[in-house]
């Protein structure tokens, strides 16, 4: 349709439709334009030969000048610049034939070759802006498709390296467990107090903790490849939470810790659930550190054996958590939602009235 208009308004105000009619009548000139630019919805499958097939006709039809110009652009988009250029200098060149077959001309040559000129410079030079346009989404594209993928793969690689240390941390807790139970039992077996049944049920005790003990270095002690041979630490729980409030606060951000679990004299979880809540309040305080540091930090931590353990951590947001870069929106709350999910508890975070907050709810694990 845009081929069509141009041609049309070239008719209208061209040499075409002059006072003394040309070689050409303007109905066949028109004709002719009106095939033309038909033929352009070949533009995609044979450029080349769909300008090879219009470009001569700008000597005779000055209605094709809008295929003509479709077909360049087509050729800039598609091919080399210089096979388009090419073209364009040939849609010049039928400027002086055109005029020949026009009896009174409207306007002179130069007119005629400037027009042309334009008209054929323009459509090169949209072409080749098209291209580079098209060139460079395709390149965003990927670079887009390359990046998720590669952020796909970091979280894939944090939800992976934080079970493996998961298993880590439970390998030595199940390892000190069973040992303390061996160690028990061959007290009571050697015990010279107790009766046979009771030493021989101590020794069974002993050997199947033994037993237990090694099974479990030769499928989970394969995670320590390249963490070096030294156990983990003791695992911290509910109980040393303080300590990183202390940390912090030394840090530079000032902590209200709220333990409403000591206010009502509730005894802190211990074992896996104390083990969890010490690493999300240490991973919450670690970014507040990070993303805000300065900024006051609550930290509240409340429930029961009933309800299950809450722990909620809230900061102020900082200027780059307004621009849309979240603190704790990196790597390590993927890791720690992992944790806490493999834990059968719930992780929520965002932004609320100006703040960053954390919530946690984990069941009541011993």
């Amino acid at each position: 349709m845009a081929a069509l208009g141009a041609g049309a308004l070239l008719v209208s105000v061209g040499d075409a439709t002059g006072p003394v009619p040309g070689l050409v009548p303007w109905q066949a000139d028109v004709a002719v334009g009106v095939v033309a630019c038909l033929a352009l919805l070949l533009r995609r499958r044979w450029p080349l030969a769909l300008a090879a097939l219009v470009v001569p006709l700008g000597a005779v039809s000055i209605m094709a000048s809008g295929a003509i110009l479709g077909a360049v652009f087509g050729l800039a988009l598609r091919r080399r610049f210089t096979v388009a250029a090419g073209f364009a200098a040939g849609y010049l060149a039928t400027a002086p034939v055109y005029l020949l077959l026009q009896r009174e001309p409207r306007f002179s040559l130069w007119t005629d070759v400037v027009v042309r000129g334009v008209l054929a410079t323009a459509a090169v030079g949209w072409g080749l802006y098209a291209r580079e346009r098209q060139v460079l989404i395709r390149h965003l594209g990927e670079r887009a498709a390359r990046a998720e993928a590669e952020q796909a793969g970091r979280i894939a690689r944090a939800r992976r390296d934080e079970r493996d240390q998961i298993a880590r941390e439970m390998h030595d807790v199940l390892a000190h467990r069973l040992s303390m139970i061996s160690l028990h039992a061959g007290a009571l077996e050697l015990h010279p107090a107790v009766s046979a049944d009771v030493h021989d049920a101590a020794g069974v005790i002993r050997a199947g903790a033994h037993e237990a003990l090694e099974e479990l270095r030769a499928v989970i002690g394969v995670l320590r490849h390249g963490a070096g041979d030294e156990p983990e630490p003791p695992q911290p729980g509910l109980e040393e939470v303080g300590d990183l409030v202390a940390d912090a606060r030394r840090c530079g951000n000032e902590v209200g810790f709220d333990d409403r679990l000591a206010d009502a004299g509730v005894p802190s979880p211990p074992g896996a659930t104390g083990r969890v809540a010490y690493r999300v309040v240490q991973e919450a305080l670690t970014n507040a550190r990070k993303h805000a540091p300065g900024s006051p930090v609550s930290l509240v931590v409340d429930g029961g054996p009933g309800d299950g353990l809450r722990i909620e951590v809230s900061n102020p947001a900082s200027a780059s958590a307004a621009a849309g870069s979240v603190p704790g929106s990196g790597l390590g709350l993927v890791g720690l939602a992992e944790r806490v999910e493999l834990a059968g508890g719930r992780l929520a975070h965002g932004m609320a009235a100006g703040r960053f907050r954390l919530e946690v709810r984990l069941p009541w694990l011993v």
